[in-house]
């Protein structure tokens, strides 16, 4: 790993390219990899672990990020077509006050992590707020606020994808090692987990219940997007006078087709045998989403984080997930 004295990389820049002599047969092995996921699911974390197998033998496919990120976006609105669209909206009024507190707490050590640390402010904003959210959209929503550079924002996504992929392993083990009940489980994943994806991989061994209060429970956080960065802007602004901050941004499009696909089957009852359906292929859809994570993260870009950059994150984490269990618990 770096020292903290090197400019952060720009990790979406490595991409492992296929062994030699494997290049012609990797379309057909991931092929059927994606084959059998569908056929015969998984759990969340062995999925990840079978694409980071998979990008150590076969290599980083270009699409692998992109593609788990849309294919994730697709599924979430799928789930959306299983549920009851005052469930959606209860479980974002209820989370309001835990979701603030989390928020602040998360901020707060962010910040004295990070002086502490002498990580440089884009990448502690960024891994903060990645953490604080909802991961990579957070992280993706503040980078032209912030107008961090590729490198920061590099480094962001790739501290929340590794402790993604730790999370979808070790939140199952200490859920049934506390004996946290189906909700309390859902609420905990949701609220100390960073990205969806690693959210709803993680809840799903909770059972539907903490699948669906999880999922719920994350997407309402995450428009806690739009306040914070229209804040981080503000500040930008007076601490740079002469200056505006970049530009707020929207509201994520799959966060209001996941509600507006609750809202059609809530209003149509006609609709609800078919959005049980849809919401079933979202669930399986996860799993080959968590598969292209997994491929998408390969040993060059991890080796390109430092150790400060990485304490920032896991510290910030173990701090905010035992915050959230004290709450839910």
């Amino acid at each position: 790993m770096r020292d903290a004295a090197s400019p952060s990389p720009d990790l979406t820049a490595h991409r492992s390219p296929a062994p030699r002599g494997l290049g012609a047969l990797r379309p057909v092995l991931l092929g059927a990899a994606v084959a059998a996921l569908l056929i015969w699911p998984v759990p969340g974390f062995a999925a990840l672990l079978a694409g980071l197998v998979g990008a150590a033998l076969l290599g980083s496919p270009s699409w692998s990020a992109r593609g788990s990120q849309t294919l994730l976006k697709v599924c979430v609105v799928a789930l959306g077509a299983g549920l009851d669209l005052g469930v959606v909206l209860r479980a974002g009024a209820d989370g309001f006050s835990t979701a603030a507190l989390t928020l602040g707490v998360a901020l707060a050590v962010g910040a004295l992590l990070a002086k502490v640390l002498r990580v440089d402010r884009e990448t502690a904003i960024l891994v903060t707020l990645g953490t604080a959210i909802c991961g990579g959209s957070a992280i993706a929503a503040a980078a032209p606020v912030l107008r961090a550079r590729p490198g920061s924002i590099g480094v962001a996504i790739g501290i929340v994808f590794l402790l993604n992929a730790v999370a979808l392993i070790v939140f199952p083990a200490l859920g049934a090692a506390f004996g946290l009940s189906a909700e309390s489980y859902g609420l905990w994943c949701a609220l100390a987990i960073h990205d969806t994806s690693s959210v709803v991989g993680a809840a799903a061994s909770g059972g539907p219940e903490a699948l669906e209060i999880a999922t719920v429970t994350k997407l309402a956080r995450a428009l806690w997007i739009l306040p914070v960065c229209a804040v981080l802007s503000i500040a930008i602004a007076r601490r740079e006078p002469g200056t505006k901050g970049g530009r707020l941004p929207r509201v994520p499009l799959f966060i209001v087709l996941f509600v507006g696909a609750a809202a059609l089957v809530s209003l149509v009852p006609a609709l609800a045998p078919a959005g049980q359906v849809v919401a079933g292929a979202g669930r399986h859809g996860l799993t080959v989403a968590l598969f292209a994570i997994g491929l998408s993260i390969t040993p060059a870009a991890l080796r390109s984080m430092n150790w400060r950059q990485l304490a920032l994150g896991l510290g910030l984490w173990i701090v905010l997930g035992a915050v959230a269990l004290a709450l839910v618990a």
